[in-house]
């Protein structure tokens, strides 16, 4: 444990054990999130491959438009 996280730990050590326990709940909550994200990004990796092929197959057919709107032709 780093020493930022010990000084945390310390400071909350300090407080009532309600307020103690609504931080640690905010805590457990956000790793169970982060964990989540990481599934899922590592779940998406086939499917972003897939649009960068695609998007680099546009690019290099000439399909795309600048970014800047004003610079678009009307349809």
């Amino acid at each position: 444990m780093n020493a930022r996280l010990q000084k945390a730990f310390a400071e909350l050590a300090r407080l009532p054990e309600a307020e103690q326990d609504s931080i640690a709940s905010l805590i457990l909550d956000e790793i169970e999130a982060e964990r989540g994200w990481d599934q899922r990004f590592a779940a998406s990796q086939d499917q972003l491959a897939e649009l960068v092929r695609r998007a680099r197959d546009e690019a290099e057919r000439g399909d795309v438009l600048p970014h800047d709107p004003s610079d678009r032709p009307a349809r």
